[in-house]
């Protein structure tokens, strides 16, 4: 029994306005489900990062309803930042986030690269959507660390319109949006251009040419979103990606996504990184 306690249990770092962070165990069935019963618990925090718990957990404290035991390690140390949902830095890492967006150096390609906060990745990546002057095709990776299946499955809509686009997303934040398991990409086949919520929860621009670059701009000032240097995202150093609580698992998603009438178009199965001998 003790050995399961303790695969359900994570150390998660919280912050709240005016002090120090301060480290939790705390239980679930994923990661997102023991990072909302760490929130919760502490009422007005936020996780910055966290880990896997893989030290003992004192049971006589969190029997019961209690699912969540402060623990006396010192983080005040952990850089804080409002992280989107489905992403968060590893303890160790030292990732210090910050809101804004960048612009990649492509000899091929514009990159505009954003950063939200907790909150604003569905303003930022819809507010762009609706801004566009068109848009085509929605393609949802649901990618291969997702319960560790080792495959990328690639779904994609009919050829429709930003409207409907917009529509669907805005029906499916919890299961796509706020899923770190999750890539979203919406075409844009006038401008040979894809805006993409990164498995990150970053927004990125790519586009073959410039004819947008000046739109962009000027639509992520309306969103709050200034210029930042340097630009650090949580894929700067060790993290981890999650979903939440109330969201469907891989099987469920998988079947509504069917049902919503979008196709699978594709399985990627990611090719084994080389080794030495």
């Amino acid at each position: 029994m003790a050995k399961g306690v303790t695969r359900s249990w994570f150390r998660i770092a919280l912050a709240r306005p005016g002090e120090s962070p301060i480290l939790v165990a705390a239980e679930g069935e994923h990661l997102g489900a023991a990072i909302a019963a760490a929130e919760q618990h502490l009422k007005g925090s936020f996780a910055i990062a966290c880990e896997r718990a893989t030290d003992h957990i004192p049971l006589g404290e969190s029997v019961g309803k209690q699912h969540v035991v402060a623990l006396p390690d010192d983080v005040s140390a952990t850089p804080v930042f409002r992280w989107p949902r489905g992403v968060l830095p590893r303890l160790d890492a030292g990732t210090q986030g910050k809101q804004g967006y960048t612009i990649h150096p492509d000899p091929k390609l514009l990159v505009i690269e954003t950063q939200p906060e907790a909150g604003q990745v569905v303003d930022v990546f819809l507010g762009l959507l609706e801004r566009l002057p068109s848009a085509d095709n929605l393609e949802v990776r649901v990618l291969d660390h997702f319960e560790n299946t080792g495959q990328t499955d690639v779904w994609l809509t009919s050829r429709v319109d930003g409207r409907r686009i917009l529509a669907f997303l805005d029906d499916h934040d919890v299961d796509l949006i706020e899923n770190g398991h999750v890539e979203l990409s919406v075409y844009v086949r006038a401008h040979k251009a894809t805006l993409r919520l990164t498995e990150h929860k970053t927004v990125v621009w790519l586009s073959d040419d410039d004819a947008l670059r000046g739109d962009i701009k000027k639509w992520l000032a309306e969103l709050e979103m200034p210029p930042v240097d340097p630009f650090v995202t949580a894929a700067a150093g060790p993290h981890f990606h999650y979903r939440a609580p109330k969201s469907r698992d891989r099987v469920k998603l998988a079947e509504h996504l069917y049902r919503q009438r979008l196709r699978r178009v594709d399985k990627v199965v990611p090719r084994a990184p080389d080794t030495d001998g």
